[in-house]
């Protein structure tokens, strides 16, 4: 009965799960920003927008945060650097949730919220055994 009301059988699928959310949070991201990082055009809306909301020198930073989440993104993706990448992951959508989100609804907040609890959770239990860090030797698994 027990093992019915708590699924402990499916904790053999966790790896399987952490890389789909890796990969699927990663992918997430990289396409993000890809118009941004392909179009001068973008980029330049993007530094609009962040001036709009009261950021310092976002000509500067606008990049900075798109590049970081392509970085961050692709490196969530295979699962290289994960912690690192989800520590900046987390940080960089927490500045977004303060600074955009605050004053909106929660639904408004949900995709920049989510990508703080991923980016939580990365840093906290790392890639998954189906990582690059795990090939590498950078992650110790069971």
């Amino acid at each position: 009965m027990k093992a019915l009301l708590f699924l402990p059988q499916l904790a053999r699928f966790s790896d399987i799960g952490l890389a789909a959310l890796r990969m699927l949070a990663g992918g997430f991201l990289v396409y993000g920003v890809w118009d941004n990082v392909t179009s001068a055009a973008h980029m330049q809306e993007f530094v609009a927008f962040m001036a709009a909301f009261g950021f310092p020198s976002p000509e500067i930073f606008a990049p900075l945060s798109v590049y970081a989440q392509l970085v961050t993104g692709a490196l969530l993706f295979v699962g290289l650097l994960t912690r690192w990448a989800a520590l900046v992951i987390a940080f960089n959508f927490v500045v977004g949730v303060i600074s955009v989100h605050w004053d909106q609804t929660f639904r408004e907040w949900w995709p920049a919220i989510v990508l703080v609890g991923i980016g939580l959770l990365f840093a906290t239990v790392g890639p998954g055994k189906w990582s690059l860090d795990a090939m590498i030797g950078g992650e110790q698994h069971d």
